[in-house]
């Protein structure tokens, strides 16, 4: 969707409705468990104005997370921009993602990680290719002046990422936390920490 068709959207009050409305519902029972019919009675419109500004229920949910996509690297990109050390940087990401996930449900947490519903896969998928290339270049930049160990293969990080990502939407995984944010936390903060040489750690 282009930028002029979503501010058009976002623009109508009853299309607000209809998007914050299904973003509760989605991020509590999941992607495929509410139906059109579920979020029109929540948010108190009709079908015929749900219908106006989406074309269906995968419509409406690929118009959210692209939404949550853009906010979040509108976010990162603030926080790297600031004059602070890596380490403070790598602090607020941990924070700002966990923030971003704290009301997904494990349903939620599968329906985007599991790929089963093929849209949301394909979307999912350019996010996270979108995601590595703005982490990887941010890297570099942290490697050169000593943030990051230098031993360590910055293309090895979109691979690993790639791997963060499979265990997140792995149902044993995610037996193993109580919520889908403390599996978040746990892969964060070892990835981060785990690449930060000793000048960029906490003393």
């Amino acid at each position: 969707m282009n930028k002029k068709g979503t501010i058009k959207k976002t623009a109508s009050k009853k299309c607000r409705q209809i998007i914050d409305t299904a973003r509760n519902l989605f991020w509590f029972h999941g992607l495929r468990r509410v139906s059109v019919e579920e979020i029109c009675q929540t948010a108190g419109v009709s079908k015929m104005t749900f219908y106006k500004y989406f074309k269906n229920k995968i419509d409406l949910i690929l118009f959210i997370l692209n939404e949550m996509f853009r906010e979040g690297v509108t976010r990162y990109k603030g926080i790297m921009a600031q004059n602070v050390p890596f380490a403070e940087k790598a602090k607020e990401v941990i924070r700002m993602k966990l923030e971003g996930t704290k009301d997904f449900s494990q349903e939620m947490l599968k329906d985007l990680m599991q790929g089963n519903i093929p849209e949301v896969a394909e979307l999912m998928q350019s996010m996270k290719e979108k995601n590595y290339k703005l982490i990887l270049d941010d890297m570099f930049e942290a490697q050169k002046k000593g943030e990051i160990r230098r031993d360590i293969n910055l293309q090895f990080i979109p691979y690993f990422l790639n791997k963060m990502a499979d265990m997140a939407g792995d149902e044993q995984m995610i037996s193993m936390y109580e919520s889908p944010q403390s599996l978040t936390a746990e892969l964060i903060n070892f990835f981060f920490y785990g690449i930060l040489t000793e000048k960029g750690e906490d003393k």
